[in-house]
């Protein structure tokens, strides 16, 4: 415990974590549910995540080097930016699209505010919201998987590029009945890396292990989600509806992986909390009463602009100040 102070200034308890330490943890949590990306859709699969990597990595160094910005150790942000860019494609885009959404994650939402750090929004989230009001055809249009009971079989590009149908967070807002077996472990069609909530919870519980995160967001953010789809989904108390819904769609990502992002989160445990119960009633808000059957892109980018707000009105007073600010 001795070796964690230090005389110095503030702060005065430091840990062996680091910006890279951190990043390559996050990376290494986010490898399960991209294997069962590439296994569920092939090579195709594989192509477009090295491509939106490497097109965020290489964003980013260009543009440090051209405006002269001093580069220190690799801190590979970048790589875990494209590597979620990457699994939010369906596997029929084109690759010019996860190239432009990557350039733009980069420079429009990360760099043009100061880089890593000082960036209001998370960068892979504003780029899936620009792809889907830009090219909105292309970035709806799902694959579906070929599969024997819940086997799956026959994956490649030529199944890729043939199949396409509902997801099942659209098929449930349609009154359908869906597989939860299926939803949860992956057998479905949808984007690239969120379809299956196991893989997901898989990396999240690495990620909670290695301290990189705490569970105050996504806990606040899943257990408000669960209240509103009781009380506004129209199914009742239907527990059965509500885990289909927990497991569909971006939900499980967005909370664990999107949610937590240091940068576009409040600093302060009660405003974490805070964080966390707007983003699950705007996700139920806007998969229930908008035009399309997904939420959590929107919500959590509302509640990334808020931060700065819950952070002023959640933060502890310092010791001889009252409240307002005046002095004791």
């Amino acid at each position: 415990m001795s070796k964690l102070y230090n005389v110095s200034a503030s702060p005065h308890i430091r840990s062996g974590a680091t910006t890279s330490t951190i990043m390559r943890d996050v990376a290494i949590a986010l490898m399960p549910a991209c294997a069962l990306g590439v296994y569920q859709f092939g090579l195709r699969a594989l192509l477009i995540l090295l491509v939106s990597t490497l097109t965020c990595a290489a964003t980013e160094y260009i543009y440090l080097r051209l405006m002269n910005r001093q580069q220190g150790p690799y801190e590979c942000s970048a790589i875990v930016t494209g590597m979620l860019i990457g699994m939010n494609m369906p596997p029929t885009v084109p690759l010019w699209i996860p190239i432009v959404g990557s350039i733009f994650a980069i420079l429009v939402v990360k760099q043009v505010f100061g880089g890593l750090g000082q960036n209001f929004m998370n960068p892979a989230l504003g780029a899936r919201c620009f792809l889907f009001l830009c090219y909105a055809e292309r970035m709806n249009t799902f694959a579906i998987p070929q599969k024997v009971g819940n086997a799956i079989i026959n994956y490649g590009a030529a199944s890729v590029d043939g199949i396409s149908g509902a997801t099942p967070l659209a098929a449930l807002k349609a009154g359908e009945t869906i597989s939860l077996f299926d939803a949860f472990f992956g057998f479905t069609g949808g984007v690239i890396g969120e379809t299956s909530a196991a893989m997901i919870l898989l990396g999240a519980a690495y990620m909670v292990y290695r301290k990189v995160i705490s569970l105050r967001i996504p806990l606040a953010y899943l257990l408000t989600f669960s209240v509103f789809v009781l009380l506004l989904g129209g199914h009742g108390f239907d527990f059965y509806f509500l885990a289909c819904q927990l497991c569909t769609g971006g939900l499980m990502l967005g909370a664990f992986f999107m949610a937590t992002d240091y940068a576009t989160s409040p600093a302060t445990a009660v405003g974490q909390i805070v964080y966390g119960i707007g983003c699950g009633a705007l996700t139920v808000v806007f998969r229930y009463f908008g035009l399309f059957p997904e939420g959590v892109t929107y919500a959590i980018l509302l509640m990334n602009a808020c931060v700065w707000v819950i952070d002023r009105h959640t933060a502890p007073r310092r010791f001889g100040v009252k409240k307002g600010g005046a002095q004791v």
